[in-house]
């Protein structure tokens, strides 16, 4: 799994570079952000989070590296794909994402992405490995997610195979003067260190893209 997940994401980030080269509409973007709390997939990951990140857009195809402060260190993930829409509306994508650490907070995750789309409606599906300081776990991910055009939307997760638990997050999210605000409330159970137990966080996030 882990070296197929890696040509993948070698081959992607190789077709977007070159994709990027050939299309005048190739597209890079910035972005800054900071939130109350950082929570990924309903599992906390660090109180007062600040990150960082980068974006390349073009013909489809699509690479990036974002990076969060976790406390112990940064965690840096790296990810390409490709991406397309119908006449009809239809959207659907294939990509791989790496997850990284430079500290002691947590492993190595590797993982294809699926996913697909229609109107303010999304299905997203992920398969991947952690390394799990020397002992790996097969894991996949499972959500649903809506999205309205004055900025409201909800998510519901699962993880499957190695590991467990689900949550739900609703939010909303809109721009003022060219800073993206957001809140968010999220209802997590049993996931990560909040395992046999039921979480519930407030979060407030503030952005903005260049």
């Amino acid at each position: 799994m882990k070296n197929f997940a890696r040509n993948v994401l070698s081959s992607l980030i190789a077709v977007s570079a070159f994709a990027g080269t050939q299309a005048a509409a190739a597209e890079v973007s910035y972005n800054i952000g900071f939130a109350s709390e950082y929570y990924y997939r309903g599992i906390l990951q660090k109180e007062s989070s600040g990150s960082a990140g980068v974006d390349l857009e073009g013909n489809g195809f699509y690479a990036g590296a974002w990076t969060a402060d976790v406390g112990d260190g940064l965690e840096v993930d790296l990810y390409g794909g490709y991406g397309f829409e119908t006449e009809a509306g239809l959207t659907g994508s294939i990509g791989f994402t790496g997850y990284y650490y430079t500290g002691d907070f947590d492993d190595t995750y590797e993982e294809i992405n699926l996913g697909l789309g229609f109107g303010m409606f999304s299905l997203g599906y992920s398969s991947g490995e952690w390394d799990g300081f020397g002992t790996p776990a097969d894991y996949d991910f499972l959500e649903v997610g809506f999205e309205t055009e004055v900025g409201l939307y909800g998510t519901y997760g699962s993880f499957g195979k190695d590991f467990d638990g689900d949550y739900i997050e609703l939010g909303y999210g809109t721009s003022v003067s060219d800073i993206d605000l957001g809140v968010s409330f999220i209802f997590s159970d049993d996931l990560g260190d909040q395992a046999d137990s039921e979480s519930e966080a407030l979060v407030f996030s503030i952005g903005k893209s260049f």
